[in-house]
Formats: C-alpha cells, structure tokens, sequence
C-alpha cells in the first residue's frame, strides 16, 4: 500500500439529475456529505456543511480537543443551514448527512450523523466503524429484520438523524479510536455502500494500492451496479508518520461549485436508465427524508413494519396452501386417471380383472381387484399363464372382460 496517500471521488451516478453528494480530503480533515431534499436544496446542504466543517482542518493539541471542535463545526454547520432555509423558503426541508475525521497523531477522532459511512480496513479485513442512523438499522439491530431485509425495505430511505432546519440539537455520534502504519480509513456516501457489496469493497480496497486508483474503483463497481445515486469516496492510508494529507486540499461534488439557491433551476435531462445495462439495481432510488428521532413516530414506524411483516407472512401462507391444494389437485386428477384403468392379471392363484395400473408409489400401490374369475392360473397354456403372471393392459373394463372371455376359451373354468 503506498503511504501517505489520500484520495477523494464524487460523480453524479447515472439516473441523478445533480449532486447532492460533497467530499473533501485535506491535511488533517476528511469528510463526506449526502444531501437530502430533492433537486432544490440537497446539493446546497451538503456543500454548506461540508464547506463549514472544513474550517477545522489543523492540527490539534490532543483527540479531545479535535472531537470538541468537530462536533462544534457539525452543530454550527447545523445552525447555517437553519438560517439558509429562514432566508430561503424554497428550501425547506433539506438536509444532509455527514461522516468526518480528524487525523491527529496516532488517533482519529470521528464525527457522525445519517447513513454515510466510515470503514476501517486493517489487516485485510473490513469493518464498518459508524452506524447508520436509519430506521431500518434500528429494525436491524432488534433484531426484527436482518441485513438482506433491510436492503430492499420500502423504508430504507428513512433518515432519524441528519444535519438541517429540523432539529436545533441534532444527536451526533463522536469517538477516538487509535490508528496505526497500514490503515486504510475509507468514507463514502450510501450511493457506494447501498449498491456495492461489502466484499466487493474488501476486494477493491485490499487489491489496489493507489489510494486515488482505489477510490476510482470504487467509484467504477458503484457505475457497474447501475449507480442510480449520487456517489463519493473518499480514502485515507496511514504511513508511517500517523498522517496522509492531501496537499492541496480537494473538494468534491457540490460543494466544489458555487452554491446555487434556486429552487427553480431546470433539471439536466434523466440518462439512459439503468435498467437496459444493470440488472442488479435499476430502479430510480427513492429520495432519502428525515423523520424525526421521537419515540411515537418511531413506534408507528415499527407497527407498520409489523403489520408489513404479517401481510407477507399472510402471503406467503395463502401461496403456499395454494401450492399444496395445487398438487393435492393434481395427485387427486392422476389417481382418478388411473382408476378408469385396467388390467388382468393374478389373485390367489386364478385369473383376476384388477382397476388400476401396475405401478406404484413406494408402498402404495394403485391398482386393486375387481373381479377374482374362476379360472386358475394353473390350467392356462403355458403361454397364457406367462401372459397374465406379467399382467396383461386392457383398454377399459370391457376390454378386459373380453381378454378373460378369451382366456376361459384355452381353458376349462
């Protein structure tokens, strides 16, 4: 792995009309930022934090004095967007996530809220270091759904915690965790983490060594996955000396264009969708909405899911009576077939018409006499004794009436 190298990456992905994603990699800073609130003001309230939050990028005395200054930047990044909204009407209600962390010696100190992410790679394996405060992470960690549920719930896009006008003292999650030679910290927005599998990550991040080469890939697998959000990443190796400054510091995605406020702005025209290239993700992503962290609206949430959760159950129990009834039906028709067959062969030593076929299922067998003649077996030509011990097919019951009519003829009753 080369050391002191750091990278940063946003595109647009391929269904987006715009960026709402902003990413830095500084010299001791690194940050990635999701927007929310559609095309009017997602892009501005990840620009605007991420353009806040960037003032903290110096070195610090100790790991607490940069986690107070972090968590400071991200509530007064926090209060600027109140005060964006209060001048601007139209965009009301954005938001954004964020995901930060400061390099100081041999410890980075980290700052989260929302569902971007921060992964410790070390040693060749993989760890996922934030926790996404999204209502399905809830779901997932009461253990009411697992992991494979919560990718394709119809309410993975609600955020319980994000920066914006909604929440004056938003919940933000900070620590210090030590940091050595050889780690590889990667930040990325959820259009990465959402779309791309967590080996799929591994794989990238542990066979390139390039940290911009790195960052790129990954970029890359989130576009072959069809890439329907916006996308950021951005990488950070530790060398030897405990830093990887990016000199000069990038910006990426909006918060490296001039900040727009107009809610009015034309959309770009949508690109070809995924659909026709990338079977795996195609559909357009729902906009990610925050929903406030209280205890009612979380346990609506929760009813809901529970009732979701019956009627799929319902569901399922319906198609599989269904299925059952289904094949009962057609055992039933086949053994109603085989029942207007017939045939002649032995019963206690004499010619028998039995209703039914010669084969079976298992021990059960599907054919039983129907008429035990009186003619015996043992008075038969040796040729027609052969016969009937082998079974001999009838068309119908009349059929086989005719073949014992036949049989009693070569011998006497």
């Amino acid at each position: 792995m080369a050391p002191g190298k750091s990278a940063a990456v946003s595109h647009v992905g391929k269904i987006r009309a715009n960026n709402q994603d902003s990413g830095y990699a500084g010299e001791y800073l690194f940050v990635v930022a999701d927007g929310m609130g559609g095309h009017a003001g997602g892009d501005v309230a990840s620009a605007i934090a991420v353009k806040r939050i960037t003032e903290t990028d110096r070195q610090f005395a100790s790991g607490s004095d940069a986690e107070f200054a972090l968590h400071t930047a991200l509530t007064a990044a926090n209060a600027q967007l109140a005060e964006t909204v209060f001048d601007h009407s139209e965009l009301t209600g954005m938001g954004t996530t964020v995901s930060g962390l400061i390099l100081v010696g041999g410890q980075v100190v980290i700052a989260h809220i929302g569902d971007s992410r921060i992964y410790l790679l070390r040693d060749g394996e993989l760890t996922q270091v934030t926790a996404d405060h999204t209502f399905v992470q809830r779901l997932v960690d009461s253990g009411r759904i697992t992991e494979e549920e919560a990718a394709v719930h119809p309410r993975r896009s609600v955020l319980m915690r994000v920066l914006g006008d909604v929440d004056a003292t938003p919940e933000i999650d900070t620590s210090i965790m030590a940091t050595q030679p050889g780690d590889r910290w990667l930040l990325c927005s959820d259009g990465l983490s959402s779309y791309v599998s967590h080996d799929k990550i591994l794989h990238a991040l542990t066979s390139v060594a390039d940290a911009q080469n790195a960052a790129e890939r990954l970029v890359k697998d989130a576009l072959d996955q069809g890439a329907p959000d916006n996308v950021t990443v951005v990488l950070v190796d530790i060398d030897e000396s405990g830093t990887s400054a990016h000199v000069p510091p990038l910006t990426v995605g909006s918060a490296a264009s001039p900040l727009v406020f107009d809610g009015d702005v034309a959309k770009k025209p949508l690109r070809l969708p995924a659909l026709l290239l990338h079977p795996l993700k195609v559909s357009k992503p729902d906009d990610s909405h925050f929903e406030p962290e209280s205890d009612g609206y979380l346990d609506e949430l929760i009813l809901e899911d529970r009732r979701r959760a019956r009627r799929r159950r319902i569901t399922w129990l319906v198609g599989l009576i269904l299925v059952v009834l289904g094949i009962l039906g057609g055992i039933f028709t086949a053994y109603q077939y085989t029942q207007s067959r017939y045939f002649v062969g032995v019963d206690q030593g004499n010619v028998a018409i039995y209703r039914g076929v010669q084969e079976g299922i298992g021990p059960i067998s599907l054919s039983t006499v129907y008429r035990t003649t009186s003619i015996e077996v043992d008075s038969l030509t040796a040729y027609s004794q052969q016969r009937v011990e082998a079974t001999i097919n009838a068309d119908d019951l009349s059929d086989a009436e005719r073949i014992v009519d036949t049989l009693s003829n070569v011998s006497p009753e």
